[in-house]
């Protein structure tokens, strides 16, 4: 009887620690780290080049891209990677051959 007792003791405490560990707010250099390595890896968005500042898991993304489809896309991305609370979007969208 006390084995039982004790297995299910075990295993409620790693459950519970599992829930714990879920729940806890990821890092924003963690963040950062997944938001640019999922916009430079993106075939579409091709962010390798864009800033991104991450500020208790705020998102801010700025630099340039060539087509409107590409800042939406971009957002959506960062929005994706865990503990991101909200994305600011301020990249702008300049088509090549007409940056200043």
């Amino acid at each position: 009887m006390n084995l039982k007792v004790l297995i299910c003791a075990i295993l409620s405490l790693t459950l519970f620690g599992a829930s714990l560990a879920k729940d806890k707010d990821t890092s924003d250099d963690a963040i950062y780290d997944n938001v640019r390595r999922k916009l430079a890896s993106d075939p579409d968005v091709k962010g390798g080049g864009l800033q991104v500042d991450v500020k208790q898991g705020v998102v801010t993304l700025r630099g340039t891209v060539e087509e409107q489809k590409q800042k939406d896309k971009a957002a959506r991305l960062a929005k994706k990677i865990a503990g991101v609370k909200s994305v600011d979007n301020q990249l702008s969208v300049v088509q090549r051959g007409l940056k200043k």
